[in-house]
């Protein structure tokens, strides 16, 4: 076996490997041995079937998947041993001559090769980033307790609408003078809640009426474009409302006014359990020290970008072999066509920088990621998950079961290792560059993420 490389101009390689007869004859004769003994022919008891018979029918073939393999072992192997980075994979270069497999060769492959491009990524005491602490004001806290209050909440009934109140009524489809049509469309308890009506004039009908009250209105004026919403008020087919004009008649049997719990006892022991909050200023207290980390987790993010961007920056223009790497991604998307990888080029190319910027930083830094510190990302991931829904006291164990679901998925493993990776990298830097801190509310940070 013969394998040359060529790169002339670094990134564009071409590597050339002839696989002679002696390279795979062994094997190939060992495997069709083996398919002797389990051969079934007619005529032939197992394993008595002539050779040549199994060279006719296996032999092209077998001689081809291990040629392959050899293909692909030996092209890995001088890679790695010449320290070659590979960008996606070998393509058949356009220098391929034409090949007959059903000879003995000598077989003569043509690979091109995308090669990485050489450059230097470094971080040092020297390299200065911003990094913007959000402040656990008095209002973050207050958003906070209006949050808990309005999740613990509860309807009560009322008697006059306002805001957002739901109301409950039956509805009667009406003719052209006004009088309930007969055979028409009569619906009970339809829930109508005024505030999602996007009409002014089919919304202010409702303007403090009260059980009782009779109101006049055109469901398919007041949710135009919207036959879905119009059938489900009055619970029939979607078919039924496609061409419906008729007025409505709508008569209040009940008013909702949804009230947010009062802030005492009763709420604090909701949220955080009974007993850990005595007063309001032990729960706003719980409350600041809950926001705390999320608040850390959004400005560690923000200096991830700003480290991303920083290194890029110092980092420079970067050459790609771009014909090569278009053919790559090709080659990838073949259902999605060359417009689709023109469209998304650019992008993948940055996204490639920063991932060979990001490898010389974790190297250099000998950042390690175990599987301890995936599994607290997943069970994170899992905590977030909950406080986005009030819970903010869920229980060790259940945060361990849930994770553990989402990490028998593949795509699930890979997101929570690169989140792993970009924490242990951002604490690493943090301890390697001079941070330029800055203390900002939570508004001016969320301008500071727009202008990203």
């Amino acid at each position: 076996m013969n394998i040359s490389f060529e790169n002339a101009d670094k990134i564009n390689g071409l590597m050339t490997i002839t696989i002679e007869q002696a390279d795979y004859e062994e094997k190939v004769d060992k495997t069709l041995k083996e398919y002797r003994k389990k051969a079934n022919f007619p005529g032939f008891r197992p394993g008595m079937v002539p050779m040549g018979m199994i060279k006719k029918q296996f032999g092209t073939q077998v001689k081809v998947d291990e040629i392959n393999r050899l293909l692909g072992e030996k092209l890995t192997d001088y890679l790695h041993q010449n320290n070659i980075q590979m960008l996606g994979e070998p393509l058949p270069s356009e220098k391929q001559g034409p090949l007959d497999l059903s000879g003995d060769g000598p077989f003569t492959f043509v690979f091109d090769i995308a090669v990485a491009p050489e450059f230097k990524a470094e971080l040092t005491a020297k390299d200065k980033i911003d990094y913007y602490k959000i402040k656990v004001d008095d209002k973050l806290v207050d958003d906070q307790v209006q949050m808990y209050a309005q999740q613990n909440g509860e309807f009560q009934k009322a008697e006059t609408f306002s805001g957002n109140d739901t109301l409950t009524g039956d509805l009667r489809q009406l003719d052209e003078q006004g009088n309930t049509l007969e055979g028409g469309i009569t619906t009970e308890g339809g829930m109508v809640m005024p505030a999602y009506i996007k009409v002014d004039d089919q919304r202010k009908l409702f303007d403090g009426c009260k059980p009782g009250d009779i109101i006049t209105f055109n469901p398919k004026k007041a949710y135009p474009d919207n036959d879905a919403e119009v059938a489900a008020l009055l619970k029939v087919d979607k078919e039924q409302v496609k061409d419906l004009t008729s007025d409505f008649s709508y008569q209040v049997t009940e008013i909702r006014h949804y009230q947010p719990a009062e802030v005492g006892q009763q709420l604090f022991d909701r949220v955080f359990g009974e007993g850990a909050c005595k007063d309001e200023k032990e729960f706003r207290q719980k409350i600041a020290e809950a926001i705390e980390p999320q608040l850390t987790s959004n400005s560690d993010y923000k200096f991830l970008m700003d480290v991303r961007q920083y290194l890029e920056n110092k980092v420079g223009d970067v050459q790609f072999p771009e014909a090569l790497l278009k053919r790559v991604m090709l080659n990838n998307n073949k259902d999605k066509g060359a417009d689709f990888v023109e469209k998304n080029f650019e992008g993948s190319i940055r996204e490639l920088k920063w991932h060979l910027i990001k490898e010389q930083i974790v190297a250099a830094n000998n950042v390690k990621v175990e599987d301890a510190d995936v599994k607290a990302v997943a069970k994170d991931a899992i905590r977030q998950q909950f406080a986005q829904y009030g819970m903010s006291n869920v229980p060790d164990d259940v945060l361990e079961n849930y994770a553990a679901e989402q990490m028998k998925k593949r795509e699930n493993i890979d997101n929570f290792v690169d989140r792993a990776v970009d924490i242990k990298l951002m604490e690493v830097v943090k301890n390697v560059v001079k941070l330029n801190e800055k203390s900002v509310t939570l508004a001016e940070f969320n301008k500071l993420m727009q202008e990203k």
